[in-house]
């Protein structure tokens, strides 16, 4: 499994949680990259080969404008959960979305549906 990247929307826990169930996580706070601009992210996510979690839309936007094969990103669209909630539904979606992201996708999530767009976009 590749390592996962949590965005700084996400809660700084959800990784020590994830972790404790021996899943390779980082928070973008563990790594100095709390204030870090997304396209920051996305290339550090790019060149340590991670996935990254974020809640923010301008991930998506970006690889679409940019037609990039990587990383891969997921957009959780569900407000207010606490780390538990969050890693809770990675490893709920995780068995669903696994194969698309490990060969580059866009994933969406919501409380209703998982879409995924595999990458580039075109």
């Amino acid at each position: 499994m590749k390592s996962i990247l949590l965005d700084q929307g996400l809660p700084r826990s959800t990784s020590s949680v994830l972790q404790g169930e021996g899943w390779d996580v980082l928070h973008t706070g563990d790594i100095g990259l709390s204030t870090a601009k997304d396209l920051e992210i996305l290339e550090y996510a790019r060149k340590k080969d991670m996935i990254i979690i974020t809640m923010d839309s301008d991930f998506h936007a970006f690889l679409a404008v940019t037609n990039s094969y990587s990383p891969s990103v997921i957009r959780l669209r569900i407000e207010g959960l606490k780390a538990l909630d969050v890693a809770n539904l990675i490893k709920t979606v995780w068995p669903k979305i696994d194969y698309s992201v490990h060969q580059g996708a866009m994933v969406t999530i919501t409380d209703k549906s998982i879409r995924i767009h595999d990458l580039p976009v075109s």
